[in-house]
C-alpha cells in the first residue's frame, strides 16, 4: 500500500525477491494540473507495468473495497508512504500490517519526519520498520537503520537516499518475518527514561515563513529542511519569495532587513550574521539561482 515514488522504491525491491506480492493498494486517479489530466499515482505505473491487481479505494471502510482485499488472502500488509489505515485494514492479514517510516522512532513520530529532523539540525536520521497499532507510529519495531544527515543537505536530497535505504532495510525486515527470525521490540523499551523525543506533525504554508531574528543556524536548517518542498518563504516588497538554499555569513551583520549588488547577492539579515540566498523563486516567476534573479529584476518594482 503506498502512493508516491518514494514507495515505489519498496515495491520493486519485493517484487524483484522471493516475495509474491498479490496486489497493490493506492490512492485513486485524479485530474491535475492545469489542463486537468489525469494523475496516476506513482505505485499504480509501476504495477500496471508488472501486471499486479491495483486496488483504488475512495473510503478505506467500504465493503467493497474490503471484501476485494480479503479475497487475495495477503499474509502480510506493507504500508510506505500511504494514508492512515482503520483498524479493520491494519488487523486484517495473519501476520500482521508492517510501516516504513523516514526517522529512527520513537523519534520523530508523524507526518513530516524527514523534513523536521533537518529543520532540527539533527546529525543522523535513519528508516524504521514497524508493526501497526492503534496509536500512530508507535508500534512494535522490527528493523532500523541508521543514516547521517550532511550539513548542507537538504529534505529533498535526505529524501532521495531515504527511499533506498529504506526499501532495502524493509526487504531485510520482511526476509526476517518469513524465515519466522523476527525479533519485534516495544518502542518503550527504546527510550530513555526522561529523554525528550521530537515530533514530527504535518507542516503547512505558514509553518514555512521565515523568522529572520532567529540565529543564522538555525535559518539554514530551516530553508533546507523545507527544500525543495512545502518551501521557506518571505515576502520581497509586496511578492513571496521562496528560498530553496542558500549560504550562512556569519558575524557579517547588516543594517537593513536585505541587502543586494543587483548582480550576484541578496543577503537578509539575521539575530548572528546574515544569510545569502543562491536558489530562489519570486511569486509568478520560475525558480533559478540568485545571480539570474537579479539580472531580471529591480527592487523598486519588487
Amino acid at each position: 500500500m503506498g502512493t508516491p515514488e518514494f514507495a515505489v522504491a519498496s515495491l520493486d525491491a519485493l517484487y524483484n525477491s522471493n516475495h509474491e506480492i498479490v496486489a497493490v493498494v493506492t490512492v485513486a486517479d485524479k485530474p491535475a494540473g492545469r489542463g486537468q489530466q489525469v494523475h496516476i499515482s506513482a505505485v499504480k505505473k509501476y504495477a500496471v507495468e508488472k501486471s499486479i491487481p491495483v486496488l483504488q479505494p475512495l473510503k478505506l471502510k467500504d465493503e467493497s473495497f474490503l471484501d476485494q482485499l480479503r479475497s487475495f488472502n495477503a499474509d502480510i500488509f506493507v504500508i510506505v508512504a500511504f494514508r492512515m489505515l482503520p483498524e479493520v485494514v491494519w488487523s486484517m492479514p495473519l501476520l500482521g500490517s508492517v510501516n516504513l517510516h523516514g526517522s529512527l522512532l520513537p523519534k520523530y513520530r508523524g507526518a513530516a519526519p524527514i523534513n523536521w529532523a533537518v529543520i532540527n539540525g539533527e546529525k543522523e536520521t535513519g528508516v524504521t520498520v514497524f508493526f501497526l497499532q492503534h496509536e500512530i507510529d508507535t508500534g512494535r519495531v522490527i528493523q532500523q537503520k541508521t543514516i547521517s544527515i550532511g550539513e548542507n543537505e537538504t529534505a529533498g536530497e535526505l529524501h532521495d537516499r531515504m527511499m533506498k535505504i529504506g526499501a532495502d532495510t524493509l526487504f531485510d525486515a520482511m526476509n526476517k518475518i518469513g524465515k519466522g527470525e523476527m525479533k519485534a521490540v516495544e518502542q518503550s523499551e527504546m527510550m530513555k527514561s526522561g529523554e525528550n523525543i521530537p515530533h514530527a506533525p504535518k507542516i503547512f504554508k505558514e509553518d514555512c515563513k521565515m523568522d529572520w531574528s532567529k540565529p543564522v543556524d538555525q535559518i539554514h536548517n530551516f530553508i533546507r529542511g523545507l527544500s525543495p518542498y512545502p518551501t521557506a518563504w518571505t515576502m520581497l516588497g509586496d511578492k513571496a519569495l521562496k528560498i530553496y538554499m542558500g549560504e550562512r555569513l556569519k558575524g557579517k551583520s547588516l543594517s537593513e532587513v536585505w541587502t543586494t549588488d543587483g548582480k550576484t547577492f541578496l543577503h537578509f539579515k539575521c539575530a548572528d550574521g546574515s544569510y545569502s540566498i543562491t536558489d530562489l523563486q519570486l511569486e509568478g516567476k520560475k525558480r533559478m539561482r540568485v545571480d539570474e534573479f537579479l539580472r531580471g529584476w529591480r527592487p523598486d518594482v519588487a
